[in-house]
């Protein structure tokens, strides 16, 4: 754990001479709503407004790489998530660092390591996996990204189809690269795991104390 935190740490904070970091990830399962009005904003005097049913049009899958320098996106929408389509998208995101050191942060999921990919990554050894702790998916940046697609995005909109959603995904992705700023990494290795320190220590009190 504590080797890993380092790693990655160190990837945002010095990352390699020359070397590109993208931090990559999918969010899954993403719904086209369809409200019987569309979704009232919160006005200076009266709450937020929503109707109570519903449509579900269907869902789509994203496939996301922020570039850690940039603060860029590249981001495929699938109607499917398995290791053929991960590996595919990869393929396109490291596309455009050809002749480059890449190195990607990303989850240990089991489509992120199958066979395929593997033999992919024993090609081309400018490309470096560095995965996240189990259970810490927060360390890696694209999260973040996603939350805020999710909050300024998708959770209030209205779609009439997945069609419609993706076409909303798309073009946030492109608004977002019109105006990409990278994030500001500012917590080291030793400030991350010194708050893991504390939260093991008194996850152990309290279930000591439980116990009692």
């Amino acid at each position: 754990f504590i080797d890993k935190v380092r790693d990655i740490v160190g990837l945002y904070l010095d990352p390699p001479g020359g070397a590109v970091v993208l931090s990559l990830d999918e969010k899954t399962q993403i719904q086209a709503l369809d409200r019987t009005q569309p979704l009232l904003p919160m006005t200076f005097d009266a709450t937020e407004k929503r109707t109570h049913d519903y449509v579900r049009h269907g869902t789509t899958n994203l496939f996301a790489a922020l570039n850690v320098g940039t603060g860029e996106v590249y981001g495929e929408c699938k109607p499917t998530r398995n290791g053929e389509d991960f590996l595919a998208f990869l393929k396109a995101a490291v596309k455009p660092h050809t002749g480059q050191e890449v190195h990607i942060v990303l989850d240990n999921l089991s489509t992120h390591t199958t066979p395929d990919v593997q033999a992919w990554l024993d090609k081309n050894p400018t490309v470096h996996f560095h995965f996240t702790p189990v259970g810490s998916s927060w360390i890696n940046q694209i999260e973040t990204w996603f939350g805020i697609i999710t909050r300024q995005s998708i959770r209030r909109g209205t779609f009439a189809s997945v069609t419609v959603l993706i076409k909303q995904i798309r073009e946030y992705i492109d608004h977002w690269n019109a105006n990409s700023k990278p994030f500001v990494w500012t917590a080291t290795a030793d400030d991350i795991l010194a708050k893991v320190q504390l939260v093991q220590t008194n996850i152990r009190k309290l279930v000591a104390n439980n116990a009692k």
